[in-house]
């Protein structure tokens, strides 16, 4: 079997290219995959069962080595990323300051179900790269996407901006960075989208879109903080940051939450780490009730949504706020209901096409290459025809023995994300037409609040995220000749 090797300067040209079709190509084959690891519709591939804990390793010298590893049905994926030793940040005046970037060095390793490897690819870029991709799985279902908020100028805050302009680039009006101070790094940040490609502008339609960046040493700094933060659409926070980044009031009073929005956050990791206030943590999990609002607000989920379970005991938002699993909502649970809430029925009922059906599909030779170099892909899909159908209701969700799973009995009446998600066992049969009314009513109801409600996404990312972002990069590397081909490794 041939081995890719990608450097990191390979990993930004591929990136560099991507359109809004390759985009949501990556995005189809990432959506299959977390919703199989979490709603376990099978004993195989990325099942949450088979996914291991990610260990983490403190040196006598500051430094924190990541070993995370992966399993799909396809092969197996092991990533390690080292970050350096620093100080986090104190307060939110420190954002991103020499001291607190934390920009993760480190390799990913891809090898088939037979263990022969295929891949190896450098992890600095793709790291950012695949948690701004599974934060775009939420960022699509947005009715509205004109003003974003950005804390941070660092990678991660430079590709989750990136895919928002592929994706919703005719409707995004403005985009405001917070940093500490307006450094080096957030002028090239800033440079990055104001000089970007004009041609790319106009094709991707942001042309128009306007670029600012808001410091601490601007007099009225809380002034325009909470001004900025209600008129967003979308608040991306991307730093490594050991106290709040913003007054809870600006979002959870009166005024504050007339306006749903999306709010997401990567940047914290450890549970020292916080960017969110646990204030507004805790009103976006708290159970509302029937009776009347005198004040009108955007509607509340009652839920996080998380990338995994883990996120409840490694991140300091959580942790603070108290939050139990039950109260959690996985990314993958909610791709399952984004097929429900399909026009067409019959997107329950069967698998996803593959995103590697054929050569010509594949990522690379569509946009970026030649058919004829089109290669067979490191994940494969086997055809649907040959498995049996599924039934039309949810499958069920079992309970596991894995620390980070959530079990059934666990789950709280009376919460709509838990009576949707949390009780897969209980799930009702096509047969029983009222009650499936009921349940679809339920459904409809989450897909309202994914749409314009106040929802936050906490992530800290996972091994199975590298694998298959990093094996379509292979594929589209190899399609496109980038990077260096060891043939018969």
């Amino acid at each position: 079997m041939p081995l890719t090797v990608l450097s990191d300067g390979d990993v930004k040209t591929l990136l560099s290219q991507l359109t809004k079709q390759d985009v949501e190509h990556l995005q189809g084959s990432l959506t299959q995959s977390l919703h199989e690891y979490s709603t376990r519709t099978n004993k195989e591939g990325c099942c949450s069962n088979n996914q291991l804990e990610r260990t983490v390793l403190e040196s006598h010298k500051g430094t924190t080595t990541l070993f995370m590893p992966s399993m799909s049905s396809a092969g197996i994926g092991m990533k390690v990323v080292t970050l350096a030793a620093s100080k986090p940040p104190a307060s939110p005046s420190d954002l991103e300051s020499p001291q607190a970037v934390t920009t993760p060095q480190g390799a990913l390793a891809l090898m088939g179900a037979d263990g022969k490897p295929f891949g190896f690819l450098n992890a600095e870029e793709l790291t950012a790269f695949r948690t701004a991709l599974a934060s775009s799985l939420l960022l699509i279902r947005r009715n509205k996407v004109k003003n974003i908020v950005v804390f941070g100028v660092g990678k991660q805050a430079y590709w989750h901006v990136r895919l928002a302009l592929i994706l919703f680039g005719a409707s995004i009006k403005h985009v405001q960075f917070v940093n500490r101070d307006f450094s080096a790094r957030a002028r090239d940040c800033m440079r990055g989208f104001v000089q970007y490609n004009p041609a790319v502008k106009e094709v991707e339609g942001w042309g128009g879109a306007t670029f600012g960046m808001l410091t601490p040493g601007y007099g009225e700094y809380q002034r325009l903080l909470k001004a900025q933060l209600r008129q967003s659409d979308v608040i991306f926070t991307t730093t490594p940051s050991t106290e709040p980044l913003f007054d809870h009031q600006y979002l959870t009073n009166t005024e504050g939450r007339k306006k749903g929005r999306l709010i997401v956050a990567i940047g914290s990791y450890k549970q020292h780490m916080i960017e969110l206030p646990h204030e507004l943590i805790t009103q976006a999990t708290k159970r509302h009730g029937s009776g009347h609002h005198f004040h009108k607000h955007s509607q509340e989920g009652s839920a996080i949504i998380v990338d995994t379970l883990a996120c409840v005991t490694q991140t300091g938002e959580l942790t603070q706020a108290g939050i139990k699993e039950t109260q959690t909502i996985e990314l993958g649970e909610l791709l399952l209901l984004e097929r429900m809430d399909s026009d067409d029925s019959s997107a329950i009922d069967e698998s996803p096409p593959s995103p590697f059906e054929s050569p010509k599909r594949s990522l690379g030779s569509r946009h970026l290459g030649d058919d004829s170099k089109a290669i067979s892909p490191p994940i494969n899909s086997k055809d649907s025809s040959s498995k049996p159908r599924r039934s039309s209701a949810p499958p069920s969700r079992k309970a596991s023995p894995s620390p980070h799973r959530r079990s059934d009995s666990n789950s709280t009446p009376g919460s709509a994300s838990t009576a949707l998600f949390h009780k897969r066992s209980d799930s009702v049969s096509s047969t029983s037409p009222k009650k499936r009314r009921a349940q679809t009513a339920k459904e409809e109801e989450m897909c309202r609040w994914l749409r314009s409600g106040n929802v936050i996404y906490k992530s800290v990312g996972f091994g199975l995220l590298d694998q298959v972002v990093g094996s379509d990069l292979v594929t589209l590397a190899r399609n496109n000749n980038v990077g260096v081909t060891v043939e018969d490794f």
